[in-house]
């Protein structure tokens, strides 16, 4: 971080504030406005800032990514319109995962135990074949499990495991996921 006393100056430096300024423009122009259809125009635009983007991302063009040099999207991830990806620490999205509308994963919170109030990334990472409901929180620092299922508007607060659908304000494990299922339609076979 730049500053610990959030009250005197910003969090970043000069120059992390200006990259930020020449992505937002480039988003406004380039990204947000484009057809649903142009995932690859997107993605190229996001490895254009920095961002890592494996093959088949579906990306649609009304997310909100703050920064996109903190993030990992692989293989055939997907993120609807709507999501935030609050990207002040690092955001890694798992193979065949998806962040559906609305969802807000946030890197970044404050140490309010301190009087300068500074700032504390915690990165966030969301498993292979996972899926982050509608309008979802997501905290910093946590890791959503291989298959885990976050329902729709719950908060995440810690960790969630593998295969298992979780809910909830706070989020927590509701029942198993079964992968065999899964296997048996061909969801888990590897991307060629």
């Amino acid at each position: 971080m730049y500053n610990k006393d959030t009250v005197s100056g910003p969090s970043f430096s000069i120059y992390n504030r200006l990259f930020r300024l020449i992505w937002q423009i480039a988003a406004s122009l380039f990204f947000a406005y484009t057809p649903k259809q142009l995932h690859g125009w997107r993605s190229f635009l996001l490895r254009l800032f920095g961002a890592k983007v494996g093959r088949g991302v579906h990306v649609y063009p009304k997310v909100k990514i703050w920064a996109p040099w903190n993030l990992q999207l692989e293989d055939q991830c997907g993120i609807a319109n709507g999501v935030i990806l609050y990207s002040q620490g690092k955001i890694i999205i798992g193979r065949r995962a998806v962040v559906s509308q609305g969802a807000h994963l946030c890197t970044g919170t404050h140490d309010y135990t301190d009087p300068g109030f500074p700032l504390i990334t915690k990165p966030i990472r969301v498993g292979d074949f996972a899926w982050v409901a509608a309008e979802a929180f997501v905290h910093p620092g946590v890791t959503i499990g291989e298959g885990c299922v976050i329902g729709a508007r719950s908060v995440v607060t810690k960790d969630m495991p593998p295969w298992m659908v979780c809910s909830g304000h706070p989020c927590r494990p509701i029942k198993g996921r079964v992968e065999e299922e899964l296997k048996q339609k061909r969801f888990l076979e590897p991307v060629s």
